[in-house]
């Protein structure tokens, strides 16, 4: 005999949640996994009433449980929200291409309307012209640059007040780590963070923070979502990677793991006199940056000159770009310390 729901009691138990081993019936987890993101927006205060929040689409199983997730509370709880998707065309052929037909049925599944904003259009270049440039080497760091301001300049023009992102609790685990493996402090300082930017002209949130990745790919196939999960054509060779075998090596030893990389993340304190980046705006492009140019600008022109890697370089800049390094303002590897109140 099956065992029973270990919510309700009633329905037979069908699946094990990945974050804490209980045996739970479809029904209950869906209500679970729901209002636990609920709670997460409740609590961490993500939005307030009125506001024009720009989901994040990139047709993936996060993206598109986030949608659906955001939708659904929003009408039951009675945000006040006016949500639309976001949608970032990178110039990928064979991959973002069909990913991008999913968003758009996606804006007819939930009645959301949709933003397409493509590199082509704001930089001038593909992210296929880009690899032949650059190689596969560091073709992750211009997409990943430059994504994130055509997030920035699309949800600008449809005069969004908040951007939410599909990042789950795997991500921000596997982002601590790498942060710390590259004596990263600045970025270190606010990857847990469940909102960035604050106090700027577009904050980002995270509603998923705590969401484990197998439970939001679980609701994305017993509710029957349509999504995409075609790996990303140049995706294989991301740094990124090796962080997240190593999550799913320490989820399977132990589950909680994930979330304890976060806490500790989260209790990281920083001496005092750190020296840290103070954000401001680009002076080219008005965008934020902590430099006096920002990333995707120096990139860019790196780009345009024929000088593809001078913008990656950790001690060449370009000639409009000298005082900048790698993008990032380094800091003092003994400057961190961890702090438990």
């Amino acid at each position: 005999m099956a065992p029973r729901c270990a919510r309700c009691a009633s329905a037979p138990a069908s699946l094990r949640r990945p974050r804490d081993g209980s045996r739970i019936c479809r029904n209950c987890f869906y209500h679970c996994f729901e209002e636990e993101v609920h709670d997460t927006v409740v609590r961490e205060k993500l939005f307030q009433p009125g506001e024009r929040v720009a989901l994040a689409a990139s047709g993936g199983k996060d993206s598109t449980v986030l949608a659906h997730v955001m939708n659904l509370l929003n009408r039951r709880h009675g945000y006040g929200l006016d949500l639309f998707l976001l949608s970032v065309d990178e110039g990928i052929a064979g991959y973002r291409d069909d990913s991008l037909e999913t968003v758009h049925r996606n804006q007819e599944q939930y009645g959301i309307p949709l933003k397409v904003v493509s590199y082509q259009q704001l930089y001038g270049w593909t992210m296929d012209h880009i690899v032949k440039a650059v190689g596969r080497k560091n073709n992750c760091t211009f997409c990943g640059v430059f994504r994130r301001q055509a997030l920035d300049r699309g949800a600008h023009q449809l005069g969004a007040h908040k951007i939410a992102t599909g990042h789950n609790a795997d991500d921000v685990a596997e982002t601590v780590l790498l942060n710390i493996v590259r004596g990263d402090v600045a970025r270190l300082s606010r990857c847990t963070a469940i909102t960035t930017g604050e106090g700027s002209k577009l904050p980002r949130c995270k509603p998923f923070k705590y969401a484990y990745e197998k439970e939001i790919v679980m609701y994305a196939y017993f509710k029957k979502l349509d999504y995409f999960s075609t790996e990303c054509t140049y995706s294989p060779n991301a740094y990124r990677g090796f962080a997240r075998e190593f999550v799913k090596d320490l989820e399977r030893a132990r589950p909680e793991s994930i979330l304890d990389i976060i806490r500790s993340g989260e209790e990281f304190r920083f001496l005092e006199g750190t020296k840290m980046p103070q954000q401001g705006e680009c002076e080219r492009c008005g965008y934020i940056s902590s430099q006096k140019l920002c990333k995707a600008c120096v990139l860019l022109e790196g780009l345009n000159k024929g000088l593809p890697k001078a913008g990656i370089a950790k001690n060449k800049g370009l000639s409009s770009a000298s005082s900048m390094q790698s993008g990032r303002l380094r800091t003092p590897r003994a400057a961190v310390t961890i702090g438990y109140e």
